[in-house]
């Protein structure tokens, strides 16, 4: 994790040059070539430096996705999908320029089948459009990564987020994809039904890909009905382990918690200030119960009496949706009121996640590690699947200052490879965390190397992400 390991690759300036002017003439207007445009396009919520695309196209529909990525494989050009930008490890940065397509005018919802509890939608859509559409059938798509991100970065990124525990992350809630390939070949990798043991998983090989091996058309997502009552509440405890202690017992007793957020006595002590509430600044957790009236009520003492029997205060519950809201709000709004402890400094946001009977060693390892080295770093966490992030504030002017940010994370991700965890539970691995994947998976990441190269032999599609494809690496 280290800045200088982010590369810029070679150029094909006569290949760029030409697909420009192609795409000008096919696309008029909906190609864009200003800096501000494409810096636009760069620039994510982290702290890589942005590697402007040299052009923007605003495709409509699936064919202009396959008429750009054609054009861009015959001239062996790179291109680079864009949602909305709000990844975190540097996916939509260009390293050796090229085309970015933007898929903000594709965000129609091709299908809903109520009755199967699935729709098709375009990539473009975002998860809060997509479930305002989806509102008056009485089902939702339940994935919220907190950022309003489109469902194609979501499903490239295998996202997930507060509601994982209970329903699981992109990974299980994808059916399938329409993607197209290096060939500018549009593919379907399943059908519509639940179940399939036809040939190959295509569907989870481009879940998670990050656009390297295809660039998505369309997505097919498992929804969940509305339930009829949603109730949340927050629980302080003494320590930090005795917050993680309550939601290891939870999990374990089977309580069906749909959130279980965590965040610290320092994460607190933030959102209280940004977000203007009054908590007491101990660790705490947030949770969120999902069923009819009886179940959510169980559910709510269940979880007291564990909370009680950690250490924790009263849990204070409430069904009332204009509370909720504040509360989640709060919870999403995190990374800002993190940056707002010290005002101009630089945030990096980083996660890993551990099996959940390690999470209370992983984070009080973690935060004695940050008070040891003097650093400000709140830490909130989706408790209930053993991941947590830790906002690095710090003045990015300062070269020791980010030596030592970068060694800390380096020290999280051996700490959660230590522990048989993984390097990153949701953000993925895109540019800036290259450096952990070989620890984690050995052998396996030349096999991912040579699924690349099988499917993109010309490395165009949003190369140097998750394992550098440059030449001589």
């Amino acid at each position: 994790m280290a800045l200088a390991d982010i590369r810029t690759g070679a150029r094909n300036e006569a290949g760029i040059a030409e697909a420009l002017a192609r795409l000008a003439e096919r696309f008029g207007p909906r190609l864009q070539t200003g800096e501000a445009m494409r810096a636009q396009h760069a620039h994510t919520t982290t702290y890589i430096s942005a590697q402007l695309p040299d052009g923007v196209v605003f495709v409509e529909n699936a064919e202009e996705v396959k008429t750009v990525v054609g054009l861009c494989a015959e001239l062996k050009v790179p291109v680079v999908p864009f949602g909305t930008g709000s990844s975190l490890e540097g996916q939509v940065n260009a390293p050796q320029g090229g085309i970015s397509i933007d898929f903000s005018n594709m965000k129609r919802v091709l299908e809903v089948n109520a009755e199967d509890l699935d729709c098709t939608v375009e990539p473009g859509i975002t998860r809060e459009e997509l479930n305002l559409y989806l509102r008056d059938t009485g089902l939702f798509f339940p994935i919220d990564p907190g950022a309003n991100a489109s469902i194609g970065g979501m499903t490239s990124t295998r996202a997930s987020g507060t509601n994982a525990v209970r329903y699981g992350t992109m990974k299980d809630n994808v059916l399938a994809v329409t993607a197209v390939t290096a060939t500018g070949e549009e593919i379907r990798t399943a059908r519509r039904a639940r179940k399939s043991s036809a040939g190959y998983d295509l569907t989870r090989l481009f879940v998670g890909a990050e656009g390297t091996l295809g660039v998505l058309t369309s997505v097919t997502l498992r929804l969940q009905g509305i339930p009829a009552v949603i109730a949340g509440g927050i629980c302080g405890f003494p320590t930090l382990k005795d917050a993680c202690n309550a939601v290891i017992m939870t999990i374990q007793l089977g309580i069906p918690v749909a959130r279980i957020e965590l965040l610290n006595t320092l994460q607190i002590k933030a959102c209280n200030a940004y977000s203007g509430l009054a908590l007491p600044e101990q660790p705490t957790l947030f949770l969120e119960f999902h069923g009819n009236e009886e179940s959510v009520r169980l559910q709510s003492e269940e979880f007291g009496a564990i909370a009680a029997e950690c250490g924790g205060g009263a849990f204070q519950w409430t069904a009332d949706a204009e509370e909720r809201a504040k509360l989640w709000k709060a919870r999403h709004n995190v990374y800002w009121a993190s940056k707002g402890l010290r005002p101009g400094y630089a945030a990096i946001a980083t996660d890993v996640c551990v099996p959940i009977s390690r999470l209370a060693d992983c984070v009080a390892e973690t935060e004695r590690d940050i008070e040891e080295h003097g650093l400000l770093a709140p830490i909130v966490g989706h408790a209930g699947d053993g991941n947590f992030h830790v906002s690095l504030i710090f003045d990015d002017k300062d070269p020791a200052h980010l030596a030592d940010v970068e060694a800390f994370v380096t020290r999280l991700n051996a700490r959660a490879l230590a522990m048989d965890g993984t390097c990153t539970g949701e953000h993925g691995i895109g540019q800036g965390k290259q450096a952990f994947l070989p620890g984690e998976l050995g052998g396996a990441v030349q096999l991912m190397r040579q699924i690349k190269q099988a499917l993109d032999p010309d490395n165009i599609l949003n190369p140097g992400k998750i394992f550098s494809t440059l030449p001589g690496n």
